[in-house]
């Protein structure tokens, strides 16, 4: 469908504008917008870090940001979304997903994909009216934290984004081992692994990977031989199945929003072209042909061009 507003890319080539996104200086306000950090119990054994913000006077609605694989509330892009909702009158939430953040000893399990049980305690905890802009990762735990919430009461949802997301978990873990994105998943790969080692030393009576970590060398192994059997999946496979959003967009009851580009080096585009992306008319996909994973730079102002739409489009929610 067509962009709210048209997007010039900065840079054509996948890979650049997904790295330069990275490391690029985002702007966040702290000083008009201080910095609230909250730990939110959301089940007897777990506590997850949030970093509110609020705007001046009473918020239009609240704004809760969920990041990627192995990312935290102090990305990039979690950084200048929140700097543009709060300058646009909503307050934000950046939330990081269990483990995260540096609250690896806040909790007794890993996070997965498709764990939504954190976001349903917070959804329960915040008041007023909330959208949900989840990015990667983040972008499918909530999608399909949305089809949970199904036709019933929708715990003030009034609107979901999912940028970049994985919505075909399967076939995004078999996109990493591509040669081409060597770099990513070398990445992805260390950092859990060095969280697992972390783990096993703090909760060595939890965590029983001694053997199996050392031994990993793909985000697929990884899942298949950690994260699957510590939840119960049994494998990669059945993980991937059960918990990618793809399955789930149908129960959806919320305007939803997917932003994804058709040149994303680690979600492969096809899997946007799936009959059950558009089959429900609340969901509405923006695919400019580049930007990259979670980038979106354009070449001319707005700079950040995928935070400028977020906000108009959640102002079109209140229409």
């Amino acid at each position: 469908m067509g962009l709210l507003r048209p997007y010039h890319p900065l840079f054509r080539n996948p890979h650049l504008i997904t790295i330069a996104s990275n490391f690029w200086t985002r702007p966040l306000d702290v000083v008009r917008f201080p910095v609230e950090s909250i730990r939110y119990r959301t089940d007897p054994q777990t506590e997850v870090l949030v970093h509110l913000q609020r705007p001046q006077g009473k918020p239009k609605a609240s704004v809760i940001l969920v990041h990627g694989l192995e990312g935290s509330s102090e990305g990039g892009y979690m950084r200048s979304m929140a700097n543009a909702a709060l300058h646009a009158g909503y307050a934000v939430y950046r939330t990081n997903v269990r483990g995260c953040g540096g609250t690896i000893d806040w909790c007794r399990t890993l996070y997965h994909a498709g764990l939504t049980s954190d976001l349903h305690s917070l959804l329960g905890q915040i008041e007023g009216p909330k959208i949900l802009v989840g990015y990667s990762l983040g972008g499918n735990q909530v999608l399909k934290l949305a089809a949970e919430l199904g036709q019933g009461s929708n715990a003030g949802v009034i609107g979901v984004c999912s940028v970049s997301a994985p919505l075909d978990l399967a076939a995004c873990s078999r996109k990493l081992e591509a040669p081409s994105n060597f770099l990513y998943e070398r990445r992805f790969v260390s950092s859990m692994k060095e969280k697992m080692r972390e783990r096993q030393r703090l909760m060595p009576d939890v965590f029983r990977f001694h053997g199996v970590v050392d031994q990993i060398r793909t985000v697929w192994e990884l899942d298949d031989k950690i994260t699957s059997q510590f939840f119960g999946f049994g494998s990669a496979e059945n993980y991937y199945r059960t918990q990618s959003s793809i399955g789930w967009l149908d129960r959806i009851a919320v305007p939803t929003l997917l932003i994804a580009a058709k040149d994303d080096p680690l979600v492969p585009f096809e899997i946007y072209l799936d009959a059950r992306v558009l089959a429900n008319p609340q969901v509405r996909l923006i695919a400019p042909d580049h930007g990259g994973h979670v980038s979106f730079l354009a070449s001319r102002r707005p700079r950040f061009w995928l935070d400028d739409t977020v906000v108009e489009w959640m102002d079109s929610l209140r229409g």
